[in-house]
């Protein structure tokens, strides 16, 4: 579930905001609920908007994996903009609720939700993916292991991109085995992008 803390830009990490708007495509504008969960901490407008910039020659037609999904603001985003399939994963079944109900709302057809904890998730047999999100719970060794996990089990697609977001207080994710090709940060939240270099 997203987030344990630390959400920055002064906002109370414990306290989520009721809802969010999606950005961009053919859902733009339309807001979402967001439950109030301990710890929920949606990726903030301005680091959607540079991610979504950033993906903008991707994203049509891709596979795309919302891994800690949380509030699904980034896998409803990519779905909105043109991708074929998203997939949601969330451990907290009140949140797998709400999103269930807003894929329903939405009738997003090209989006499935799945309960399961993250890393179990990864270890299962899965069709690879074009772009895959990671925001996990600041403060935990999550991200990394998602990270090996994604390369040995070749769950990107040749050319893939994996959108990371951490805590500034966080140690950055280890980029041997990764090309980073775009790093920005909104108060205290690093978002950076990578890249598996071909051949790795």
């Amino acid at each position: 579930m997203k987030k344990r803390s630390d959400r920055g830009r002064g906002i109370n990490p414990e306290k989520s905001p009721g809802r969010i708007r999606i950005i961009g495509g053919q859902w733009r504008s339309r807001q979402l609920p967001v439950p109030d969960r301990p710890g929920l901490r949606p990726t903030p407008d301005r680091l959607r908007e540079a991610l979504f910039n950033w993906l903008q020659d991707c994203i049509q037609g891709a596979r795309c994996l919302d891994l800690f999904a949380g509030s699904g603001a980034l896998g409803f985003e990519a779905a909105s903009r043109g991708a074929a399939g998203v997939v949601l994963v969330e451990r907290d079944p009140a949140l797998v609720h709400t999103l269930e109900e807003q894929v329903s709302v939405l009738q997003a057809a090209q989006m499935q939700v799945r309960c399961s904890d993250a890393l179990r998730w990864l270890n299962q047999p899965q069709d690879p993916f074009d772009i895959i999100f990671l925001d996990p719970p600041f403060g935990t060794d999550l991200l990394p292991q998602c990270l090996d996990l994604i390369a040995s089990n070749a769950m990107l697609r040749t050319g893939g991109r994996v959108y990371v977001e951490t805590s500034l207080n966080d140690v950055p994710p280890e980029t041997d085995q990764w090309m980073q090709i775009k790093q920005t940060r909104a108060g205290q939240v690093r978002a950076v992008l990578l890249q598996m270099p071909e051949g790795v």
